[in-house]
């Protein structure tokens, strides 16, 4: 390998969503810095088989007043 082109790998600390804690080696930050988690396993609907639906901006309800009138006729 190639002297001085590779980041630093060390100890961090990774916070979950209910707060757990673990340790890992990564090159995120510096040594001993803390990644807190938005998403992860626990909270993720792939992993959890949940699904919500989010309408940020009322976009599901524009989609929905747009296409009224498209329905299929039997």
């Amino acid at each position: 390998m190639k002297k001085d082109i590779h980041p630093d790998y060390h100890e961090i600390n990774v916070v979950m969503t209910d707060g757990t804690e673990f340790q890992t080696r990564s090159t995120y930050g510096e040594a001993g810095a803390t990644m807190r988690l938005d998403i992860d396993p626990k909270t993720h609907p792939a992993w959890t088989g949940e699904h919500r639906l989010v309408d940020t901006g009322g976009q599901v309800a524009k989609f929905n007043k747009r296409f009224q009138g498209l329905g299929l006729k039997s």
